[in-house]
This record gives C-alpha cells, structure tokens and sequence, in this order.
C-alpha cells in the first residue's frame, strides 16, 4: 500500500516499518441466488500480514509514531487492531499494550503476546475496555491510538478505497461498497480517498457506502434511519461478531457524513444470518472470512430487497479479515 506514499502521512519514507501490507485482492463471486442479479466482488483482506484490514491503519500510525518520536503506545480493540498494533509496533521497536475485552477469541490474545504486548483483558465490551485503557494510562505517557482517536489510521484505512479505484479503473468502479461496520474507521477512509481522488480529477461519482451490523448491536444503523446527526450509544449490545459490537463508535458524525455523502444506507444482520455466511462463503467460494467479514454478503439479500442495490449493478462486499482465528469459536 506504500505505493500511494505521496497521500500518506509519514514524511521521511525511512521511518516506514512496513509488513508488506496492503493491495488485497478482488475476487468475482460467481452468481448464485438472490444474488444472481447483481455483478457481485469480494475484496478480501484476511490475507494481510496480521490477518485483517487492521494491519492498514497500524502500518500508518505507528510508522508516523515513530517518526514523531513517540515510543510507547496503547490500545484498546476488539482483537484485530490489538493484534496489529502488537506486530507493528515490535517491527518498530516501540512498547504495546493492548486492552481486549475479556470474551475476545484466544488466538487473538495469543497473538498479543507472542509480538510481545503487554495484554490486559477487561469484563464487557470494546467500550470497558477503552474506559479502563484511558484510566489506566492516563499519566504514563503512552500515546492512545484508539479507532479515530488519532487520524493516521483513518489515513491507512484510506488506501482500501485507492486500491478499489486503481483494481477497478480499467472497466468501472462498483455503483455500491458493502462494509462491516464496527468503529468505522474503513468507511471514513474510504470517504476520504475518494474525495482526494476527485480532487486530484481521478474521479467523479463515487460508490455508495453501505454500513452493516447485527440486530443486537447497531447505533450506526439507527442513526442513519432516524436522521440523527452522531450515535447514541446501544443498549445491552450483543453480536456473534466480535468487531462489530461497538457500542458507540468515536466520532460518529464522520461514519454517518461518509454513508450519507454517498447516498449509501445501513442494513442489520442476524447473528444466524451471519453464522450461516461464515459458512456459505467458505464452502461455496472457499474464502475464509470473519464473522464481521462475513456480515456483507448476508446483508445481500436484505439489500435487494429493500432497492439499495439493484438488478445489474456492481457491487463490492469487504471481507475485513480471515476466519482462522474464530476456528471453534462457540459463537460460530
């Protein structure tokens, strides 16, 4: 992804710690089903250096980090940034701690440590564990690089739509992007690559954004249907996928800005629906996804229905990242 350096942050290219993320590739979903209709992608991100599209977002902000000087760093997350922030700080010789709430998927706590964070898990959601991470740090002087909390990550993020636009430029861009929405930072990037694109005269109309989360945990979903201008935050949250149960998301306003800019929308999905995704993909297309990754393509249908992706369009869903570490997992 440092292929487009000169629209990233970091100054000094020696400062980079890269993994050699970035430039997933874009899979075509045979037609089948309800999906039959549409031209149907998948971009798939489960084979990044740590297993999802967090490694993006890390790549960026630690390398600015370090360029800055800074050398202890501290997240909280829900396993897959925890996990990325882990690898690239240990590529880039600065601490980690890493806050995951206590039901987090063990590998991913396994995987903390093997790069060498220090891990503490917290009773409750990503919302406890970021209470207790920004307590907890509060006078070590360790910097907090929580999902739009900073803005280098969004900047990582960022290149997921560069590289939807340099994939598809040769034929046309999809008329929609499905994506899993949790924290939010992928459409609040994606947003932001497209407005540079325009402004750089590469680009004209841009996709529609579409966010998808569970029935049991969608604030995102709610604002968006009530017209409210930020979330607020859902009540006794639930989800089978571990990315997507972000109560209220940080800076909200620049989620819901992306998806209405676009004259995109959201759709929730069941934790069944999702389930059976998980399934449906790796059996009928052989691709490993996460239940968050899995969310678009059971949002599909539900699309169809209601008219927000219509007969004949292109459209492209996000895999957000691999299904290995959910092996077992009894949500699944």
């Amino acid at each position: 992804m440092w292929r487009y350096r000169e629209l990233l942050p970091v100054r000094a290219f020696e400062h980079v710690r890269s993994l050699g993320e970035g430039f997933t590739p874009i899979l075509r979903l045979p037609s089948e089903g309800p999906a039959s209709e549409l031209e149907l992608f998948l971009k798939d991100e489960g084979g990044m250096p740590t297993g999802s599209f967090k490694a993006r977002g890390m790549a960026v902000a630690v390398s600015r980090a370090r360029e800055l000087g800074l050398t202890r760093l501290f997240v909280p997350s829900a396993g897959n940034a925890g996990v990325a922030l882990a690898a690239y700080g240990a590529r880039a010789g600065v601490r980690v701690r890493v806050y995951l709430p206590e039901a987090t998927p063990e590998p991913m706590k396994a995987a903390c440590r093997a790069y060498g964070a220090e891990l503490v898990t917290v009773p409750g959601t990503i919302r406890d564990a970021g209470e207790r991470a920004r307590a907890a740090e509060r006078s070590t002087g360790a910097f907090d690089l929580s999902t739009l909390r900073e803005p280098y990550r969004a900047d990582g993020k960022k290149t997921m739509g560069l590289e939807v636009w340099e994939q598809f430029r040769a034929e046309r861009l999809p008329d929609a992007i499905v994506y899993p929405t949790g924290g939010g930072t992928g459409l609040v990037g994606m947003f932001r690559a497209f407005l540079e694109l325009r402004a750089l005269g590469l680009l004209e109309a841009f996709p529609r954004l579409y966010a998808v989360q569970t029935e049991g945990c969608a604030p995102v979903v709610r604002a968006l249907e009530t017209g409210a201008e930020q979330v607020t935050p859902w009540e006794s949250p639930t989800s089978s996928a571990p990315g997507l149960l972000v109560p209220a998301p940080f800076a909200s306003e620049r989620i819901l800005e992306a998806v209405r800019a676009t004259r995109g929308g959201g759709v929730t999905v069941s934790d069944d629906a999702v389930r059976a995704a998980v399934g449906g993909l790796a059996r009928t297309f052989g691709i490993s996804a996460s239940p968050e990754g899995a969310a678009p393509w059971a949002a599909v249908p539900a699309l169809l229905r209601s008219g927000a992706v219509r007969s004949g369009e292109r459209v492209l869903l996000f895999n957000t990242g691999s299904g290995i570490p959910f092996l077992g997992s009894p949500s699944l």
